[in-house]
């Protein structure tokens, strides 16, 4: 069976699928890995280096024409939809929520796509896999990075013979992976740093890390299925907004990492909030992206400054930005997802199986992932009534 490595296309994405070192578990199977040309630039991974590791390095053309499963990190544009043929597997960071879309038109083609966006978190044989966890940690520490270089003040206490510098007081906004590896970057460049969620047992985590966990007078318990934060009610989030603002107005930084998958992120930094906040403070919206971020004035890919001089950093892309690392730890989860479904050298898709019917988002022509299914519903009956 042959695997292939593509080059991603999205603009600022310099990830790669695979690295070299991950490709030895996957030829131990069995598995030929073709690797198109190009692919590791972004992540400064030379071609040489995927041929010295037992991987053929191929034109774009052959790669498709060859290749029984397709392996990416982001989902294909139109164009390379269209290229992929009847029986091939495709895996990669699909995004099935937010472009059903594109799932009915890999359906239609009989293409087979798998998203790694759909491994479910609580499955602990499932944590190998979980590419969302290990690139959200890439994320969370370098959200810190960019806050401190934003920050026009030291992060530690400093005594120097000219005086002391004040340490920065950080907010952290969501307790999840990218949350807590925040957490523990800020304190390792010597913050005092505080963190809220409103999923009360994640108080422990950051308590364990040496932040203090914020606790407000309207306590909201939005604990969610699969690990996640659900979404809040109205009145729920107007109640916990008006306490939260006061919060964030003595802040130097605040950091947002609080997303629900395939929705709209939550507004947490309102634009009274932020007129709250110091001269000199700084935003950085992990959640930023085409539906909006965790503040309000956030403009995704942009960096602005407020009229009261407030820095918002809205990066849509964290991990792109560290594509050594990041691939490293994506190269991880995708193969183990793939060897997941390997069995003498050929794969095998058992629906009943956890990973399998959480991950496989299209499979024999059809959408088979009952969330995929539901939001392409409505289109059809209105395509329908067209008609």
């Amino acid at each position: 069976m042959k695997v292939g490595v593509a080059r991603e296309a999205a603009p600022g994405e310099r990830r790669v699928a695979l690295v070299p070192e991950a490709l030895g578990k996957l030829t131990a199977a069995g598995l030929e890995i073709l690797v198109e040309s190009g692919s590791g630039a972004g992540a400064q991974i030379p071609d040489e280096q995927f041929v010295e590791a037992g991987a053929r390095v191929v034109p774009t053309a052959e790669l498709y024409a060859q290749s029984d499963v397709i392996l990416r990190v982001q989902k294909p544009t139109e164009s390379e939809a269209k290229v992929l043929r009847k029986g091939q597997v495709l895996i990669g960071l699909l995004q099935p929520l937010l472009d059903p879309g594109l799932m009915k038109t890999l359906a239609d083609g009989g293409v087979t796509a798998i998203s790694l966006d759909a491994i479910p978190r609580t499955l602990s044989r499932a944590q190998t896999m979980d590419a969302l966890s290990s690139q959200a940690n890439v994320g969370g520490y370098k959200a810190v990075l960019l806050a401190a270089n934003a920050y026009g003040r030291y992060f530690p206490l400093l005594t120097t013979a000219a005086g002391t510098a004040k340490p920065a007081n950080v907010l952290i906004l969501g307790i999840g992976v990218a949350g807590l590896q925040a957490i523990g970057t800020a304190r390792r460049l010597g913050a005092v740093v505080s963190a809220y969620d409103v999923r009360p047992e994640t108080a422990e985590q950051a308590e364990s890390l040496g932040a203090r966990f914020v606790k407000l007078n309207t306590t909201i318990d939005a604990t969610g299925a699969g690990g996640y934060a659900r979404e809040l009610t109205p009145e729920e989030r107007a109640a916990q907004q008006a306490e939260l603002n006061e919060v964030i107005g003595g802040m130097d930084v605040v950091i947002t990492t609080a997303q629900v998958p395939g929705r709209k992120p939550p507004v947490l930094v309102t634009a009274e909030a932020v007129s709250k906040m110091k001269p000199g403070s700084v935003i950085v919206d992990m959640a930023a992206g085409p539906l909006g971020g965790n503040c309000e004035l956030s403009k995704a890919g942009e960096t602005t400054v407020t009229d009261n001089a407030v820095t918002i950093v809205a990066p849509e892309n964290l991990p792109a930005s560290m594509p050594a690392s990041s691939s490293q730890f994506y190269a991880r989860n995708i193969s183990a997802l793939l060897l997941n479904f390997v069995k003498d050298g050929a794969l095998v898709f058992d629906m009943e199986e956890e990973v399998t019917k959480s991950t496989v988002i299209t499979h024999d022509g059809a959408v088979v992932a009952e969330p995929v299914q539901k939001l392409l519903e409505p289109a059809s009956a209105s395509a329908g009534g067209a008609a």
